[in-house]
Protein backbone atom coordinates (compact mmCIF):
# COMPACT_ATOMS: atom_id res chain seq x y z
CA UNK A 1 0.00 0.00 0.00
CA UNK A 2 1.34 3.61 -1.18
CA UNK A 3 2.22 5.30 1.85
CA UNK A 4 0.85 9.39 2.23
CA UNK A 5 2.26 12.06 3.69
CA UNK A 6 -0.58 11.59 6.40
CA UNK A 7 1.50 7.81 7.30
CA UNK A 8 4.97 9.33 7.37
CA UNK A 9 3.94 11.29 10.08
CA UNK A 10 4.85 9.77 13.57
CA UNK A 11 2.58 10.63 16.87
CA UNK A 12 3.99 12.77 19.90
CA UNK A 13 2.57 14.19 22.74
CA UNK A 14 2.24 17.54 23.59
CA UNK A 15 1.84 19.22 27.06
CA UNK A 16 -1.36 18.57 27.37
CA UNK A 17 -1.30 14.98 26.36
CA UNK A 18 -3.12 15.32 23.10
CA UNK A 19 -1.57 13.82 20.06
CA UNK A 20 0.60 16.23 17.60
CA UNK A 21 1.51 15.16 14.50
CA UNK A 22 5.20 15.41 13.90
CA UNK A 23 7.30 14.69 10.88
CA UNK A 24 9.87 12.26 10.59
CA UNK A 25 12.35 15.10 9.08
CA UNK A 26 11.50 17.11 12.19
CA UNK A 27 12.75 14.28 14.69
CA UNK A 28 16.04 14.41 12.55
CA UNK A 29 16.37 17.37 12.35
CA UNK A 30 15.81 17.90 16.13
CA UNK A 31 18.35 14.95 16.93
CA UNK A 32 21.15 16.66 14.80
CA UNK A 33 20.29 20.18 16.78
CA UNK A 34 21.03 18.42 19.58
CA UNK A 35 24.17 16.82 18.69
CA UNK A 36 25.39 20.06 17.28
CA UNK A 37 24.32 22.07 20.17
CA UNK A 38 26.71 19.40 22.55
CA UNK A 39 29.44 19.68 20.13
CA UNK A 40 29.04 23.56 20.12
CA UNK A 41 28.95 23.35 24.18
CA UNK A 42 31.87 21.17 24.11
CA UNK A 43 34.09 23.48 21.91
CA UNK A 44 33.35 26.29 24.33
CA UNK A 45 34.38 24.80 27.51
CA UNK A 46 37.22 23.36 26.24
CA UNK A 47 38.17 27.24 24.78
CA UNK A 48 37.25 28.40 28.03
CA UNK A 49 39.87 25.40 30.01
CA UNK A 50 42.43 26.52 27.32
CA UNK A 51 41.92 29.92 28.17
CA UNK A 52 42.13 28.87 31.56
CA UNK A 53 45.42 26.71 31.28
CA UNK A 54 46.76 29.36 29.22
CA UNK A 55 46.19 32.08 32.16
CA UNK A 56 48.21 29.75 34.75
CA UNK A 57 50.79 28.67 32.32
CA UNK A 58 51.84 32.18 31.79
CA UNK A 59 51.55 33.42 35.07
CA UNK A 60 53.97 30.05 36.28
CA UNK A 61 56.52 31.54 33.68
CA UNK A 62 56.43 35.24 34.70
CA UNK A 63 57.04 33.75 38.30
CA UNK A 64 59.66 31.48 37.44
CA UNK A 65 61.81 34.60 35.62
CA UNK A 66 60.90 36.26 38.57
CA UNK A 67 62.06 33.92 40.87
CA UNK A 68 65.29 33.50 38.58
CA UNK A 69 65.90 37.33 38.35
CA UNK A 70 65.95 37.97 42.42
CA UNK A 71 68.01 34.54 42.99
CA UNK A 72 70.88 36.89 40.46
CA UNK A 73 70.16 39.69 42.66
CA UNK A 74 70.74 37.72 45.69
CA UNK A 75 74.49 37.13 44.55
CA UNK A 76 75.13 40.62 44.72
CA UNK A 77 73.52 40.76 48.19
CA UNK A 78 76.53 38.14 48.78
CA UNK A 79 79.02 40.03 47.60
CA UNK A 80 78.75 42.92 49.44
CA UNK A 81 77.93 40.71 53.29
CA UNK A 82 81.40 38.75 52.31
CA UNK A 83 83.26 41.77 51.82
CA UNK A 84 81.87 43.40 54.67
CA UNK A 85 82.58 40.37 56.73
CA UNK A 86 86.04 40.48 55.16
CA UNK A 87 87.18 44.13 55.59
CA UNK A 88 84.54 45.62 58.89
CA UNK A 89 86.93 48.24 59.66
CA UNK A 90 87.96 49.17 56.40
CA UNK A 91 87.71 52.59 55.54
CA UNK A 92 84.67 51.80 52.50
CA UNK A 93 83.09 49.67 54.86
CA UNK A 94 80.72 52.27 55.44
CA UNK A 95 79.40 52.59 52.15
CA UNK A 96 78.97 48.87 51.35
CA UNK A 97 76.41 49.19 54.45
CA UNK A 98 74.69 51.65 53.15
CA UNK A 99 74.70 49.95 49.61
CA UNK A 100 73.93 46.57 51.43
CA UNK A 101 70.87 48.46 53.38
CA UNK A 102 69.49 49.87 49.68
CA UNK A 103 69.56 46.09 48.33
CA UNK A 104 67.88 44.74 51.47
CA UNK A 105 65.30 47.65 51.08
CA UNK A 106 64.35 46.68 47.21
CA UNK A 107 64.15 43.09 48.15
CA UNK A 108 61.76 44.24 50.58
CA UNK A 109 59.79 46.43 48.37
CA UNK A 110 59.35 43.22 45.92
CA UNK A 111 58.38 40.91 48.94
CA UNK A 112 61.35 39.12 49.88
CA UNK A 113 62.19 38.65 53.22
CA UNK A 114 65.50 37.16 54.61
CA UNK A 115 65.45 33.31 56.38
CA UNK A 116 67.77 32.40 58.83
CA UNK A 117 67.62 34.16 62.30
CA UNK A 118 70.40 33.10 65.34
CA UNK A 119 67.73 31.48 67.62
CA UNK A 120 64.97 30.28 65.84
CA UNK A 121 64.33 26.33 65.60
CA UNK A 122 65.87 24.96 63.11
CA UNK A 123 63.18 23.90 59.56
CA UNK A 124 64.58 22.06 57.00
CA UNK A 125 61.91 23.79 54.75
CA UNK A 126 63.79 27.14 55.55
CA UNK A 127 67.16 26.07 56.47
CA UNK A 128 70.17 23.47 55.69
CA UNK A 129 71.92 22.83 57.95
CA UNK A 130 75.70 22.82 56.71
CA UNK A 131 76.92 22.17 60.17
CA UNK A 132 75.94 21.03 63.63
CA UNK A 133 77.56 22.49 67.31
CA UNK A 134 77.25 20.69 70.77
CA UNK A 135 76.10 23.10 73.35
CA UNK A 136 74.11 22.77 76.47
CA UNK A 137 73.25 27.04 75.88
CA UNK A 138 70.35 26.51 73.90
CA UNK A 139 67.42 23.55 72.89
CA UNK A 140 68.29 21.11 70.96
CA UNK A 141 67.78 21.86 66.91
CA UNK A 142 67.89 25.76 67.26
CA UNK A 143 69.64 27.83 64.66
CA UNK A 144 73.12 28.83 66.47
CA UNK A 145 74.81 30.82 63.02
CA UNK A 146 73.66 31.67 59.68
CA UNK A 147 76.67 30.74 57.27
CA UNK A 148 74.33 32.39 54.76
CA UNK A 149 71.02 33.90 55.03
CA UNK A 150 68.05 32.42 53.06
CA UNK A 151 64.90 34.45 51.27
CA UNK A 152 61.59 34.01 50.16
CA UNK A 153 58.60 35.65 48.83
CA UNK A 154 56.12 35.20 50.01
CA UNK A 155 55.06 31.31 50.61
CA UNK A 156 57.99 30.34 48.26
CA UNK A 157 61.40 29.35 49.60
CA UNK A 158 64.11 31.17 46.97
CA UNK A 159 66.96 29.71 48.82
CA UNK A 160 66.87 28.10 51.52
CA UNK A 161 69.17 29.63 54.77
CA UNK A 162 72.86 27.72 55.46
CA UNK A 163 72.53 27.48 59.33
CA UNK A 164 74.76 26.06 62.41
CA UNK A 165 72.69 23.94 64.29
CA UNK A 166 72.82 23.26 67.79
CA UNK A 167 72.61 19.55 69.37
CA UNK A 168 72.31 18.60 72.70
CA UNK A 169 75.56 17.41 74.37
CA UNK A 170 75.41 13.88 75.00
CA UNK A 171 73.93 12.83 78.38
CA UNK A 172 72.37 15.92 78.44
CA UNK A 173 68.27 16.39 77.38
Amino acid sequence: MPSSPASERSEDRGEGGEAVEQHPEFAELQERYAQLDDRYKRALADLDNYRKRSARLTESRIAEAREAQLREWLEAVDSVERALQQAPDDPLAEGLRGMLEQMDAILARQGVVRLGIPGEPFDPERHDAVGVRDTHEVPDHTVLDVTRSGYALGDRILRPAQVIVSRAREGEH
